[in-house]
C-alpha cells in the first residue's frame, strides 16, 4: 500500500481544488430536508460538519457529532447508485419523419468528469457489485457515467446500530474500487491512493507522510467501529438454507408486517432491478424508451402471461432475501448485501432484515 499522506483540516479545501485543476465537478454530502444527502459541492464548508445522525430500525435522525469533523454520520440514504443508474433515464427514441418513416436515436447521457467524495465500504462494496451486472453487460449507458466517476472514500470512524458490514466483509474500512481514501482525524485527513488516477493526484501536492501516532488513531477509530456492531449476517451462500426452507412460518410472520413500500430496495446500493417504458407523444409522431428502476416487491415485478407469479407478500419477501443471500454466489461470487443497514433503517415499520434471516434459519427444515 502507498504511504499515507496528511492533509490538516485547514487545508481541505485544497483537495477540492487539486480536483477541480483535474477537471472534476464534485458531488458530496450535505445535509439537505433534515437528512444526509449527495449534491454538488462548491467548497468544503458546504460539507456536514459537526454532524451525526441516529440510526435504528425504522428510525432515523440528524443529530450533533463529533465537532471540526465532515464525516461523523454514518450512511445516507442513497450515495453512490443514483450517479451510474439513475432512477429513471432515457435510452432510445423513435421519430416518424413527414413520409411515416420511422427512424431510431440512442439517447447516451451527458457527462462530465465528476468526483464523489464521502462513500463507505458498504458503498464501494454495492457500486463494484452494479459493476459486474451492468458493466459485464456492456450496458452503454451505465459505464458511460461510471468511466467519468472518480471516487475518493472515506473509511468509518464509527458504527450506526443498524451496521453489520464487518459480517459482510465490506467495511469498515474502504476496500475497491476508490481512487482516494480518506480517514478522517480530529486534526485532519489521511489521504491514500487507490488507482493509477489517484496517484497523479497526489503526486503533485506535497503533502506530508503521516506519522505512526495519527495512523496508529486511524486504525484505532476502525477497529472501534468494528467492535460496536451489533447485528450480523453470515455471508455465506444461504441458497441451498433458503431453499430448504421456502414454507417456514418465518415468511408469514415477516409478510404480515411488510407493507410492500420497497422502501428497501430503493434504499439498497446494490439492488438494481428496472423495468422499461414506453412514453409515446399524443400525436404519434415520437416515442420514447425510458428504463426506470423496480422493486421485486411490486406485484407487476413477477408478470407472467398478465398474472402476478407471487400474488403474496410472504413470496415477495422470499424472493427478495433469496435472491440477495443465495443466487448472488452463483450470479457474482458473494452475497447482494454490503451491510449497510439502510433498508433496517429506512423500512417504516422497522422490519430487521438480520433478524429476518436469524428466524428462517431457525426453522426446521422438512424431513
Amino acid at each position: 500500500m502507498d504511504a499515507a499522506l496528511f492533509l490538516p483540516r485547514q487545508d481541505l479545501a485544497l483537495l477540492f481544488e487539486s480536483l477541480r485543476a483535474a477537471g472534476y465537478e464534485i458531488v458530496g454530502p450535505g445535509t439537505r430536508n433534515g437528512v444526509i444527502q449527495f449534491g454538488p459541492l462548491d467548497s468544503p464548508d458546504e460539507l456536514p460538519w459537526g454532524i451525526s445522525d441516529e440510526q435504528e430500525a425504522g428510525h432515523y435522525r440528524l443529530g450533533k457529532g463529533a465537532a471540526g469533523r465532515a464525516f461523523s454520520w454514518t450512511t445516507a440514504p442513497q450515495a453512490a447508485k443514483p450517479l451510474v443508474f439513475p432512477p429513471r433515464e432515457t435510452l432510445w427514441q423513435a421519430r416518424r419523419d413527414q413520409d411515416g418513416a420511422l427512424a431510431f436515436f440512442e439517447s447516451r447521457p451527458e457527462t462530465r468528469p465528476l468526483a464523489v467524495i464521502g462513500l463507505r465500504g458498504c458503498d464501494v462494496a454495492a457500486l463494484d457489485l452494479q459493476d459486474r451486472h451492468f458493466l459485464d453487460r456492456e450496458d452503454p449507458w451505465y459505464r458511460t457515467r461510471r468511466e467519468a466517476l472518480l471516487i475518493v472514500a472515506v473509511n468509518c470512524a464509527r458504527s450506526a446500530p443498524t451496521c453489520f458490514c464487518g459480517s459482510t466483509g465490506d467495511g469498515p474500512a474502504v476496500r475497491s474500487p476508490h481512487d482516494l481514501l480518506l480517514d478522517e482525524l480530529d486534526d485532519g485527513y489521511l489521504v491514500r491512493p487507490g488507482s493509477e488516477r489517484g496517484q497523479a493526484l497526489l503526486a503533485p501536492t506535497g503533502w506530508p507522510e503521516a506519522t505512526p501516532a495519527q495512523l496508529d488513531a486511524a486504525m484505532a477509530q476502525l477497529e472501534a467501529a468494528a467492535a460496536t456492531q451489533t447485528r450480523h449476517l453470515p455471508s455465506t451462500d444461504l441458497a441451498s438454507r433458503l431453499e430448504a426452507r421456502r414454507a417456514a412460518p418465518a415468511w408469514k410472520t415477516i409478510a404480515d408486517q411488510c407493507l410492500a413500500c420497497g422502501n428497501c430496495t430503493a434504499v439498497c446500493p446494490s439492488c438494481f432491478c428496472h423495468h422499461y417504458d414506453e412514453q409515446p407523444a399524443l400525436d404519434a409522431s415520437t416515442s420514447t424508451r425510458e428504463r426506470a428502476w423496480d422493486s421485486c416487491f411490486g406485484n407487476d415485478h413477477s408478470l407472467m402471461h398478465g398474472q402476478p407469479h407471487r400474488r403474496e407478500i410472504a413470496h415477495r419477501y422470499r424472493q427478495w432475501l433469496s435472491h440477495k443471500l443465495g443466487a448472488w454466489h452463483s450470479q457474482y461470487g458473494r452475497s447482494g448485501c454490503t451491510g449497510c443497514g439502510r433498508c433496517i433503517t429506512w423500512c417504516p415499520v422497522g422490519i430487521d432484515l438480520t433478524v429476518s434471516v436469524d428466524a428462517v434459519m431457525a426453522a426446521e427444515t422438512p424431513q
